[in-house]
């Protein structure tokens, strides 16, 4: 029996960034499907989306605590709360971009798999990590090299 493409299989178990349930893949199903990559899609949209609005509140929030406080360490503190918001907001532009990036590589035919050694990523990593490029092996190899030259 062929799976109808409209209905999506997430899974009430798990429940991954956005309220979105983790997907379960049927017996056989092929890696990537259509459902798979839809739901994907949908998923990193949320998780851009979420980073959005925490942009706009940021912001919001600065508008709001900005103030020339008379006393330099009430000033001091002010700017350091500014400064650690920046920071994490800058982080999550650079997730926005891998997002995005993930996002043209659904479009592409490219998403999920390995971009060292091409082999499949795997549902549960990218559940855990939408934006992963590289599967486990080909990462743990990397975050070994990268320790070795530090």
């Amino acid at each position: 029996m062929a799976a109808d493409p409209k209905k999506t299989k997430p899974s009430s178990k798990h429940m991954v960034a956005s309220g979105i349930a983790a997907y379960e893949p049927e017996a056989g199903e092929e890696y990537m499907s259509k459902d798979q990559l839809v739901h994907f899609r949908e998923l990193l949209l949320a998780w851009k989306q979420e980073l959005m609005e925490e942009v706009d509140r940021t912001v919001g929030h600065m508008k709001q605590e900005a103030a020339n406080f008379a006393d330099p360490a009430d000033r001091a503190t002010q700017e350091e709360e500014f400064g650690l918001e920046l920071r994490a907001r800058d982080r999550e532009r650079k997730l926005c971009k891998k997002i995005d990036e993930s996002l043209r590589n659904i479009e592409l035919g490219n998403y999920g798999y390995c971009e060292a050694c091409g082999v499949e990523i795997g549902i549960r990593r990218l559940e855990a990590r939408p934006t992963a490029t590289l599967c486990i092996d080909c990462k743990t190899l990397a975050e070994i090299k990268e320790k070795q030259m530090a």
